[in-house]
């Protein structure tokens, strides 16, 4: 069964202060593409992150939320637009899975990480899916 990986678009993009507030539109797309590079060869070999994530194919939705709303999908990165809080679709997403599947959340919201880890998710922080400092 495919992995699945749920980015929380807000947070990982948070996680580095590169002048992102001035276009998070423009940060989201980065991320997305990011992450669509990483679809078809898995995540990068790194603490947290699961073998079964490191594997192709790897199923990986970007939630995003405020002004990253408008973020279109690509091939290979699916995109679920939190109409409200951003961390609430991501618990949904997680939650509506298929039974037995396995998900990484990537995140560092410490709230959030205890919601999904209480869905059975496993989690793991930002630099999971940057690039390596």
């Amino acid at each position: 069964m495919e992995g699945l990986v749920v980015v929380d678009a807000a947070n990982v993009i948070g996680s580095v202060p590169d002048g992102w507030w001035r276009d998070r539109h423009g940060a989201a797309e980065r991320l997305r593409d990011r992450l669509a590079a990483l679809a078809g060869r898995g995540l990068p070999r790194r603490p947290g992150v699961p073998e079964w994530a490191e594997r192709p194919p790897v199923d990986l939705v970007l939630v995003v939320e405020g002004a990253a709303r408008e973020v279109a999908p690509v091939p290979g990165v699916r995109v679920e637009r939190a109409a409200g809080s951003g961390d609430d679709r991501l618990v949904e997403v997680v939650a509506a899975r298929e039974p037995g599947r396995p998900c990484l959340v990537v995140t560092a919201d410490r709230e959030l990480r205890e919601r999904v880890r209480a869905l059975g998710a496993e989690v793991t922080g930002p630099r999971a899916v940057r690039p390596a400092d």
